[in-house]
């Protein structure tokens, strides 16, 4: 409980050690997109148990949210805030050696989603401890399926940023390739919006030592796919960042046989929605001309999935400024521009916010294993900051100052 003499950080430091059993309790009990129930319900009762308002569940099957709502004397009522956390966890057996492992074969919190969880039920009880020290209101967010990149997305079509309207949006990821104690927060693009594509070639199928009775659809497969890599190298400015990747190529069962079909698969990913649409276009220009060509016909199929995460300006220059105060402003870079995507693009597609990035590599203790690794664990001591950072940018936000 917030007092007269204690600070911001003492009353986080106080309570992390339940904010630490949280994140362990949802890292040993690990669910899938849209499959969270248990973690949203061990959620609702810890939202339920501080008098947060307004609870919702089974928003987009397991999204969770609550208000907080500020109490101090305003001439109107306040900006709308909304935090986000994403729940799920990934397909992944792990393989730490560590008292709080995962319970579930074949599941694991391998890209820190339990702690983002554990910390924002943190930062809802420290501001709900607070709320005589701001006015407007606190969305707290738990979302599901962030990893399939459809849970944002669900929840915004499901009215999450309405009733009440959301002014800002916040969120933040727990970073393994930057080391504890740094936080990397940039203005504009921070990470690439993400489409996948499909192409299915039709050809003819027959013995691989007659190819001249076939129409091979492997060979045309491997055109398109060197074709392809023209689009970033030859087409693109070279003053912007755009990638085209074939991640799969199917064809065959046989060494002399020349099959009917091969199929690829592949991503595509840039920063602005111009690229990004420029991109798409010439992916199925090139892919329907080259295998026309050579005699075979194609299907293509492509799938706009996440917009690029994209933070405002003039909000990230206060994040920033906050994040300097907290960890020391030698310990805060604007960082990479990241290839990777986040669903909390669709979000910030919406709604003025910030996403930023919290450090939580430590060399020293061996937690250095990426995102999606089996190994993969992170610095528990990484919350604190990101919690804090949190905490000072909604009071800010509210209250102006």
């Amino acid at each position: 409980m917030a007092t007269a003499s204690t600070t911001l950080r003492d009353d986080i430091e106080e309570i992390m050690p339940g904010v630490i059993a949280d994140r362990r309790h949802f890292h040993q009990h690990p669910e899938l997109g849209f499959e969270e129930f248990e973690t949203a319900k061990f959620v609702t009762e810890r939202l339920q148990a501080m008098g947060i308002e307004d609870i919702r569940t089974g928003i987009a099957v397991t999204g969770v949210t609550g208000l907080i709502r500020g109490t101090a004397p305003s001439d109107g009522e306040g900006p709308v805030v909304l935090l986000r956390a994403d729940m799920d966890a990934l397909p992944i057996h792990e393989e730490n050696d560590v008292d709080y492992c995962s319970m579930v074969d074949g599941k694991m919190h391998a890209c820190g989603h339990d702690a983002h969880t554990a910390m924002l039920l943190g930062i809802a009880r420290t501001l709900n401890d607070r709320r005589s020290d701001f006015s407007g209101t606190v969305k707290l967010l738990f979302q599901p399926a962030e990893e399939s990149g459809s849970g944002a997305k669900a929840m915004v079509e499901q009215g999450a940023l309405d009733d009440p309207a959301v002014d800002y949006v916040f969120g933040m990821h727990l970073a393994q390739d930057v080391p504890l104690g740094k936080i990397e927060l940039r203005a504009g693009p921070v990470m690439a919006a993400a489409d996948f594509f499909t192409v299915v070639i039709h050809g003819k199928g027959g013995h691989g030592a007659q190819p001249h009775l076939c129409i091979d659809p492997i060979s045309a497969g491997a055109q398109i796919v060197a074709a392809l890599q023209t689009i970033v190298s030859r087409e693109i400015d070279p003053t912007e960042q755009a990638v085209v990747t074939v991640g799969a190529f199917l064809a065959g069962e046989a060494s002399n046989v020349i099959p009917d079909s091969a199929e690829l698969r592949g991503t595509l990913r840039a920063f602005t929605p111009q690229v990004r649409k420029q991109i798409a276009e010439r992916v199925e220009s090139i892919v329907t001309a080259v295998a026309s060509a050579l005699g075979a016909t194609v299907d293509f199929t492509y799938l706009p999935l996440f917009p690029s995460t994209t933070n405002n300006p003039e909000i990230s220059a206060i994040v920033t400024g906050i994040a300097k105060s907290v960890v020391g402003p030698e310990n805060v870079s604007e960082g990479p521009l990241h290839m990777g995507a986040e669903d909390f693009s669709y979000f910030l597609e919406r709604k003025p916010g910030c996403f930023y990035f919290v450090g939580s590599r430590n060399d020293d203790s061996g937690l250095v294993w990426g995102h999606h690794h089996p190994r993969f664990d992170i610095d528990e001591a990484s919350m604190t900051a990101g919690m804090e950072i949190m905490v000072r940018t909604v009071l800010r936000m509210m209250n102006g100052d």
